[in-house]
């Protein structure tokens, strides 16, 4: 018989009920725990973490345990493979639906400021402060910091940004939060489980998005068994950047300038 007796996509079938999309919509801008999500969407507990159970079955979601608390887990989207079933949910109904990618939206004239936050600014925060002005070329006003700041960078972090993306960070030194606080941010985002924790808050209320990254440095040290985590850790980041890139567009232009 004809494809119209087949089973709809993975995608659609889920993506199609309305917590689950809810659910999905909550986790494209920032990693959370189930009981936010189940403050954010009025519904109880234990009914977030079944449909949370169905999309993790299929790869759009992803959980990672907390590194602050290690009873928690975040919630991530796996915006690659989301994107693989939307594509195919077209291909299935249509050889004419295959989607095509999209033109990439001009940056704003203003340049948006992005601060990114981690613990010891010595591996999470400064790769993806270096990363977004790489895809940028400059044009987005990067900024990374540390609540307790190491005092230098960590080795395999210069060498995964040099290796994999000729970015060199060998001059790069961290950065104290407590030096920011009194600087205007349209985003600050948190790379780490207990600097999500303790972030201060900034002026301009600027948007507050979370990264559930594990510490590369956790699994192996400054010794070679270790660079592995941190390649892993870089492309993690790397990935989360792309995404990143659209929701800078429609940035709004503050009255007062910088």
């Amino acid at each position: 018989m004809t494809s119209a007796h087949q089973a709809a996509p993975a995608f659609v079938r889920l993506a199609s009920h309305p917590l689950r999309w809810r659910l999905l919509t909550e986790l494209a801008t920032s990693d959370l725990r189930v009981r936010e999500l189940a403050a954010l969407t009025g519904e109880p507990q234990n009914l977030v973490s079944y449909h949370l159970r169905l999309l993790r079955d299929e790869g759009f979601v992803v959980a990672t345990r907390s590194s602050f608390d290690g009873r928690d887990s975040y919630y991530h989207l796996d915006v690659n493979r989301c994107a693989d079933g939307l594509a195919g949910t077209g291909a299935a109904l249509h050889p004419a639906l295959r989607l095509a990618p999209a033109p990439q939206a001009p940056l704003p004239v203003e340049p948006v400021a992005v601060l990114f936050v981690c613990t010891g600014n010595s591996a999470r925060s400064p790769a993806a402060e270096a990363l977004l002005r790489h895809h940028t070329a400059g044009r987005v006003a990067a900024h990374s910091a540390g609540t307790r700041p190491r005092p230098c960078l960590h080795p395999h972090t210069v060498r995964a940004l040099r290796d994999r993306y000729g970015v060199d960070l060998s001059h790069k030194r961290p950065t104290d939060l407590n030096t920011l606080t009194g600087h205007r941010f349209d985003y600050v985002i948190t790379l780490c489980d207990k600097a999500r924790e303790t972030c201060p808050e900034f002026i301009d209320q600027p948007r507050r998005m979370h990264w559930s990254i594990p510490d590369p440095a956790a699994a192996g040290g400054s010794g070679p068994d270790g660079y592995p985590a941190f390649l892993r850790s870089t492309a993690d980041i790397e990935s989360r950047i792309r995404c990143l890139l659209p929701m800078l567009v429609p940035t709004v232009t503050k009255e007062n300038p910088r």
